[in-house]
């Protein structure tokens, strides 16, 4: 059953009459997502440092931000967590997930540092995975100067995010010269042909709709042949062994649900050492809802508790 507070949070979403997001320019779309975002999201965790930085990318600079947990002395080189935001490849940023990341750090008492990639349809495919895949390259680089333990590093994000968090670690295992020890998959996207019957049963009325994929995937993939590239579907992929340990994390009410066990299901079928855990009662984007959705505080527990076990 819909847990009562997204239900309530459906419903009042709808009774604002605001236009949904797929009904918006991505230059309008990305304005309300970071202007809404205060609503759901808890009170920001006071952090030890929170720094603005930037990567060299492919395209120019990289936009980052590095997170600190309070009490975490300056000299300590901190195991870290690199974050890629959700929103579709077409919205969201560095802001707009500030509180997630800084409560992840918070719990799991890891560096945290979130990439701000280029975005469709400005930036289709493959640039978010390009540049995804240069910010965390530098990060391992330029540890010791940031303050991380380069040998103590994990990928992660949500939706988008979870794609290519995914998709980071399959070619920093093909590379071999990208260690990576965890990757943190929040309802990932990992099959954007979007086949699975979720697709179907959750496509109206649970806050990510038919149409809002419509949206996102059609500003994102440019060319048709791009549907069948394993780094736009990791699913795809056929060798999914060496790979690291995973946390997938998937919400009962989201399309995307059954990619993600899917997807997971591959992982362990593959050797991987896998955990699979559905909030049954949730819609997709839940994990920054916490001020009106307490399962989101639940979820963010979690995967910081597993993130630090993980790179303890």
């Amino acid at each position: 059953m819909l847990d009562p507070q997204a239900k309530a949070l459906l419903q009042l979403i709808e009774q604002t009459g605001l236009p949904p997001i797929w009904q918006l320019d991505p230059v309008s779309a990305r304005r309300a997502y970071r202007e809404g975002r205060g609503f759901s999201q808890p009170a920001a965790p006071e952090m030890a440092l929170v720094r603005d930085l930037d990567a060299p990318g492919p395209l120019g600079p990289i936009p980052l931000r590095l997170y600190r947990p309070l009490g975490s002395a300056a000299e300590t080189a901190l195991p870290v967590l690199i974050y890629y935001h959700g929103g579709g490849f077409v919205i969201g940023d560095r802001d707009t997930h500030d509180v997630l990341c800084r409560q992840l750090s918070d719990q799991s008492g890891c560096a945290v540092v979130s990439v701000d990639y280029r975005m469709a349809p400005e930036h289709p495919f493959p640039t978010p995975v390009n540049e995804c895949l240069a910010a965390t390259r530098w990060i391992h680089a330029q540890a010791a100067s940031l303050g991380l333990d380069a040998s103590r590093l994990a990928v992660g994000g949500d939706s988008a995010g979870g794609s290519l968090a995914s998709v980071v670690s399959l070619i920093a295992r093909d590379s071999g010269d990208l260690p990576i020890r965890f990757q943190l998959l929040i309802y990932p996207g990992t099959d954007i042909r979007r086949s699975m019957p979720s697709h179907k049963e959750n496509a109206n009325g649970y806050l990510l709709t038919i149409e809002a994929l419509d949206y996102f995937v059609g500003h994102y993939i440019s060319e048709p042949a791009h549907l069948d590239d394993w780094r736009a579907s990791p699913i795809l992929r056929q060798d999914l062994q060496g790979l690291p340990p995973a946390l997938v994390l998937v919400a009962g009410y989201d399309p995307l649900r059954d990619e993600g066990i899917a997807y997971g299901q591959k992982l362990s079928e593959a050797g991987n050492r896998v955990s699979v855990v559905n909030f049954s009662r949730q819609i997709h984007g839940f994990i920054t809802m916490g001020r009106v959705i307490d399962e989101a505080n639940t979820a963010v527990s979690l995967c910081a508790t597993i993130v630090r076990r993980a790179l303890a």
